[in-house]
């Protein structure tokens, strides 16, 4: 419980700090810290990472994970 309540002070403080930086590579790396932020380790982050990455049936790739450029 007490860890739910730092992770969405932790990613309010992202968006308080970052929400207003211009630019889509800037917002995408918010996206990421916010993503990243929301997991209780960063191998969890990872495994996400690649599950999104994963090809489709045909074994095409399907998307690719931007991080994106820090302000």
């Amino acid at each position: 419980m007490i860890r739910d309540v730092l992770k969405i002070e932790k990613i309010r403080e992202l968006i308080w700090a970052h929400g207003g930086t211009d630019g889509a590579h800037h917002k995408q790396w918010l996206l990421n810290e916010i993503l990243l932020a929301s997991f209780d380790s960063k191998d969890e982050y990872e495994e996400w990472i690649v599950k999104y990455e994963e090809p489709d049936e045909d074994g095409e790739p399907t998307y690719e994970w931007d991080r994106g450029i820090a302000p």
